[in-house]
Parts: structure tokens; sequence; C-alpha cells
């Protein structure tokens, strides 16, 4: 057989008006999969960036303040800002390289692992989740989780480091403290007294570190290499739950569910339909999107003509197809999109499941 009889025996993948080859497929997934490591890599970079000046910098305060003949603690306390100004910017990039690692992620367990054990079948919405992430772009993680996964695997030596330092600089100089009313007289800072220092250090630090063990339990990053799936039930996951509430993290998987794979509850929606050509729009709709139509009789009020009312249950992904495909048939067409809270039935969430789970 020749090449172009083989080219043209090749299976032509065939999804939403598109032709294209398995080999074209292929192609294009392999560019996205290098662009998207490309960007993540670039913010890997960013992230050892602010984590070089939170170093360098450290190094640089500790030095003047033990270097100095006089007392120069204050130094120290201001270089804790500072740090604590990194480990806000760092969080934020984290933030930034897990939205574009999340992706390289999917593609990796879902389409390129899958290929290497046949017969090939990804997961079902791998590609819906893929598609949604790159039309609406959104941070995989909270907040609380990325400052709480920078301040364990980097900063928290940075944090002791200072504390250390500051604790022996206050002792030491300008004498040794041999009493506790003498260390607090140590530890004032200009017209700052002394326990207004401390109490200030122990609550600022205080709160740092319990950040830090609150988000324990949060696993929704997919960047490092962590437990496929969600741990039993600690403290720190419990307090982690009720800070990832209202944030990037309230789509978590639940347990026993890879944690890289987001919630399968994605933003669906209700398309309402209204045109004079309904069985033509729903013939197109169901041969073009797969989705099933819903045809309603209706009445005009302003002009008393009879109208077709047409219910489609979409995702996100689905409805510039959808206009388009109504606008192809009907140019006059009514087309209404609202969000809906829950799609239950085919080609969204199992009627049967949910009804299992229901109390009895």
């Amino acid at each position: 057989m020749s090449d172009t009889q083989a080219a043209a025996s090749e299976p032509v993948w065939t999804f939403r008006g598109y032709h294209l080859k398995a080999s074209d497929f292929t192609t294009a997934m392999v560019h996205l999969y290098r662009g998207e490591m490309q960007r993540s890599n670039v913010w890997r970079q960013r992230l050892d960036n602010t984590t070089n000046w939170a170093v360098i910098t450290t190094g640089a305060a500790l030095s003047f303040a033990f270097s100095s003949a006089t007392n120069p603690h204050g130094i120290i306390p201001l270089n804790t800002l500072l740090i604590t100004l990194f480990l806000l910017i760092e969080a934020r990039r984290y933030r930034y390289y897990e939205l574009f690692t999340a992706r390289i992620r999917l593609m990796e367990t879902d389409f390129f692992a899958a290929m290497l054990v046949p017969p090939f079948s990804p997961a079902a919405d791998w590609a819906e989740s893929l598609a949604e992430n790159l039309l609406h772009p959104h941070f995989t993680i909270s907040i609380w989780e990325a400052l709480g996964r920078r301040f364990r695997r980097n900063y928290m030596a940075i944090y002791l480091i200072l504390a250390t330092a500051w604790l022996f600089k206050v002792i030491l100089h300008p004498t040794l403290a041999t009493s506790l009313n003498e260390f607090i007289d140590h530890a004032t800072i200009g017209a700052i007294p002394g326990w207004v220092v401390l109490m200030v250090g122990f609550g600022f630090n205080g709160v740092l570190f319990l950040i830090g063990l609150l988000t324990i339990g949060l696993h929704q990053a997919s960047g490092e290499i962590l437990p496929r799936f969600e741990a039993p039930q600690a403290v720190g996951h419990i307090f982690g739950r009720l800070l990832a509430r209202g944030s990037a993290a309230k789509g978590r998987p639940s347990a026993g569910q890879a944690w890289y794979r987001p919630s399968g509850r994605r933003a669906q929606l209700l398309t309402i339909v209204i045109t004079e050509h309904g069985e033509e729009v729903g013939r197109a709709i169901l041969r073009e999107l797969q989705r099933g139509v819903t045809r309603l009789p209706g009445i005009g009020m302003y002009t008393g003509q009879p109208r077709d009312v047409l219910l489609v249950a979409a995702t996100l992904t689905e409805v510039a197809h959808l206009k388009a495909t109504v606008g192809q048939v009907d140019k006059a067409a009514f087309v209404i999109v609202s969000p809906a809270q829950e799609v239950l039935g085919r080609g969204f969430q199992p009627l049967q499941q949910e009804s299992a789970a229901a109390p009895v």
C-alpha cells in the first residue's frame, strides 16, 4: 500500500464540525503540550527568582546586624516584613504556575498515559475539562493553599533563621542579658517598647506558622509530587477545607477521586431557543452537537404568531457552537443562555447515582 493510499484509508476524527485525521489530532496535542510545558517552566523560574531574593536579602540583613558594633537588631524585623512580601508575591506566582501545570497533568494522565496502555481510552470528561480550562482560565488552587505550600517548602526555614538570629542578637548585644527585664529592654526599637516588639513578633510569626499548619490538608496543587488520592481526615485537612470555602478550591474532588481531576460538577447551562423553524433548528442541534433537544409550543405575545421553544442543556465549551448552529438555520431566532444549578441525566451527571446517594 502506498503512502497516499495509507493516508486516504486513515480514519477521520469528526467532532463539532471538524474533520481531523488521528495524526493531525495527535500533532496538535503534542504542540499544545510543548507550549504549556514552556509556559509552566517560565513561571517555575519566576518562583525560583522570588526565593532567591528572600535568601539574598536575609543573608545581607543578618551580615549587617551581626557585623555592626552598635545594636541594629531592628533590621531583622524589617527584613521579616520584606520576606513576607516575597512570600505573597511567590504565592501569587505559584497560582499562575499551577494554572498551566494542571493542563499539563490532564494531558499526561489522560492522553499520553492512556496511549501507552491499549486500548486507548481516556477519561470521559478529560477533553471537556481541558477545553473549559483553555476557554475560561481560572486558578486551580486557592490563595491559602499557595501561601501554605510555599511557606512550608521554602519560607519556614527562612523565618526560623530570622527568629533565631534576632533572639541571639537581643540576648548578646549590647551586653549579655542576664534577666527577663534586661532582655525586654534590649528588644526595644526606638520609641517602641520591648514588650510590644515581642508581642507583635510572636503574633506575626504565630499566624504564619498557623497558616502553614492548617493548609496541610489542601491538595488541589498538581505541580508537586503529592499523593494521587486524598488522605484520610486529619486536623490540617479539616481546617483546610474550611479555608478553601468560597475560593478556587471549592470544587475539590471527593474522597477517592484523583487529586489532579477537577470536580465533575463543571459549570452547566440551560439554553432556550425561540424560533419559527423549530424542526430545522432542533435537527441541526442534534446533528452538530449530539445534544438532546426538547421542543415546546409557544405564542409570541406581541405578534400573536406561534413559535417553537427549544430547551437544550449544554456546557460552557458548547455554547459558541450551539449559537453558530442556530444562526445558520434561523438568523432571526431568539437565544437565551442561563446558568443551571445542576444537570442530571445522559451526557451529564448520572441520575441514578444521585438518587442512590439521597437519604431515604
